[in-house]
């Protein structure tokens, strides 16, 4: 359950890092490099839910190469601000077999579920996995985490973010461009 009054207090504490314009730009950008690396292919999209589904809703109409997409669910942050053990919620329904598969992500943190994830794709036979990450945080990455994704649109100081797929507490991610969460009185 939420707590109505601290969203509220979050959403009077955040700061906007990059604009709709700015994140729009970026998208372009990363459309443009795929329309190139991927114009004599046909990849699966995979959406990383629920944070990439703003970005890859958003990319997918700027590709002009044929595609297919299906999502994979993984968390580990369920609703909080650290994350904990990797939780699978739901798999692919398209076979991943002899294909090439792009899987996108909100943001490259820890780089753990990435890694998770660009496992599950090889041992489900895929051909070749790429990853794109609208977000890039500068944050050590854990051990055995993905260090950089193959198509990265921001670049963006380590802190706490919401907007854009970006969620505190599965709130925010509905904002138009990427904030900063600041620390209220109680330390959030």
């Amino acid at each position: 359950m939420f707590n109505l009054s601290e969203i509220k207090k979050i959403q009077d504490h955040i700061v906007c890092l990059h604009s709709k314009e700015e994140v729009e730009a970026v998208i372009d950008k990363v459309a443009a490099e795929m329309n190139e690396k991927f114009a004599d292919e046909a990849p699966l999209f995979l959406c990383v839910m629920n944070g990439a589904v703003i970005f890859m809703g958003q990319l997918i109409s700027r590709l002009t190469f044929p595609l297919q997409i299906d999502y994979i669910h993984t968390s580990r942050y369920r609703g909080t601000m650290t994350g904990s053990d990797l939780r699978w919620i739901s798999e692919p329904t398209i076979s991943l077999k002899d294909r090439t598969i792009v899987v996108i992500e909100d943001i490259l943190d820890s780089g753990v579920t990435l890694a998770a994830i660009l496992e599950y794709c090889r041992q489900h036979g895929a051909k070749a996995v790429y990853t794109a990450a609208l977000v890039d945080k500068d944050h050590p990455r854990a051990e055995g985490g993905v260090e950089k994704a193959d198509f990265t649109g921001l670049y963006v100081e380590n802190k706490f973010l919401v907007g854009y797929g970006l969620d505190y507490q599965e709130f925010f991610r509905n904002l138009p461009g990427i904030y900063a969460v600041q620390k209220t009185e109680n330390g959030r």
